[in-house]
């Protein structure tokens, strides 16, 4: 079963828990079977990869890993920290998240059904 992920892609995050704790970065994917997000420049792991043709190149590379979806918050646009977030419907219907520090809105859940 799916779990509920407060995250989504493109989202900025600040990482609370484990050996990157203290950086921040963008969510690249979210992967709701599992409860982990692939944010950019976080938790870099190294993979061995065999050259598939000539042209192509072997060696290591380093990619980001996925981490836990309970390990990051979310970092508002407008008080440019990490805060909590909630969910609340406006007049017109439409569902939004919002920073709970300083009630600004983020980003629009599903909109209004007209």
């Amino acid at each position: 079963m799916a779990k509920k992920v407060h995250v989504k892609t493109n989202d900025r995050v600040y990482v609370l828990s484990g050996k990157d704790a203290g950086k921040s970065g963008k969510v690249i994917a979210v992967y709701p079977a599992t409860g982990r997000i692939l944010v950019e420049g976080v938790n870099m792991g190294t993979r061995h990869v065999k050259p598939r043709t000539r042209t192509q190149q072997g060696g290591l590379i380093n990619q980001e890993l996925p981490i836990d979806a309970s390990n990051v918050m979310l970092v508002c646009s407008e008080c440019k920290r990490p805060s909590k977030t909630g969910v609340k419907f406006l007049d017109n219907g439409d569902k939004v998240r919002f920073c709970k520090s300083c009630g600004e809105q983020i980003s629009v859940i599903r909109p209004a059904k007209k």
